[in-house]
């Protein structure tokens, strides 16, 4: 099944979320900018008009459940975590201070909003899978969204998990897979090629879908389709862009993880995003 990879341009929000991100690493020195920027529209709609929670009380039992399996991933939800009042936007200057709330991975018990400690790949699908199957066995409404990377697809326990996942029928599973063909030091293709995508995820039992992962109004009719059938896990593979919205950063290994990053260059960096995408500025 194929999609449309023209991806759309960063709307108004979606520069100011980057920006926001490039600050808390010209603050804190540190994270994973690429892969936030990779995910960002997908964890924004998610937030904007997919999931039910209650920012004043992260525990209701209702909500719906989300676990951002690439926990390195995490700045993009520590953003919209901040925006939808989980805690103080102050939080996001602390990134992994010593002492800070907000740490380099999501750790569940400490941040308002995260449902799992993730970071170390592969774990965050049968986390998911296990929410799931209590929600079923206990008869109870709210759905689970897992976010996994492409090249957390190398692990094992992922495949695990998705055999279980298609024993149970789990349709209340909503797997996201960021598709952005790079991993931390190169492609995909050339560390462990994923291809035949779709039709593996469909073999272990999963009702598949495809969308730009960028195409924010894309992202929310297919959402709002859900479930795909009453009977299978659903999976949704978005194609993106690791570092979108940056040219010099998009599909390059080398920003997957960077450290002690100069402020200058940080400035440097800001004011490209913003160069590059005056054109969809306010006027």
């Amino acid at each position: 099944m194929g999609v449309n990879h023209v991806l759309p341009p960063l709307d108004t929000v979606g520069i100011y979320q980057r920006q926001q991100i490039l600050q808390i690493l010209q603050k804190t020195g540190r994270g994973h900018i690429g892969s936030a920027f990779s995910i960002m529209e997908i964890v924004r709609v998610l937030y904007d008009e997919v999931l039910t929670y209650d920012p004043h009380n992260p525990q209701w039992d209702q909500r719906d459940r989300f676990v951002l399996s690439k926990g390195h991933g995490c700045l993009a939800l520590y953003v919209q975590l901040a925006t939808k009042g989980f805690f103080s936007e102050e939080e996001l200057w602390r990134v992994s201070a010593d002492g800070a709330m907000l740490g380099g991975h999501p750790e569940y018990g400490r941040v308002p909003g995260v449902e799992a400690s993730t970071g170390s790949l592969g774990h965050g699908l049968p986390i998911g899978v296990g929410i799931a199957l209590a929600a079923r066995l206990e008869r109870k409404d709210f759905r689970t969204f897992v976010l996994i990377g492409d090249g957390e697809c190398n692990e094992g326990t992922i495949w695990e998990a998705a055999l279980s996942a298609g024993k149970h029928q789990l349709s209340n599973l909503v797997v996201i897979l960021d598709y952005n063909r790079f991993q931390c030091y190169s492609s995909t293709f050339e560390v462990l090629n994923l291809e035949p995508l779709a039709d593996k995820w469909q073999s272990f039992g999963f009702a598949v879908r495809e969308a730009d992962g960028h195409n924010l109004l894309a992202l929310s009719n297919l959402f709002k389709s859900l479930p795909f059938t009453h009977n299978k896990p659903n999976l949704i593979i978005c194609h993106t862009v690791k570092g979108k919205g940056i040219s010099e950063l998009e599909n390059n290994p080398a920003w997957h993880h960077k450290t002690r990053v100069p402020t200058a260059e940080m400035t440097r960096l800001i004011n490209l995003l913003m160069n590059e995408n005056e054109k969809n500025l306010p006027q």
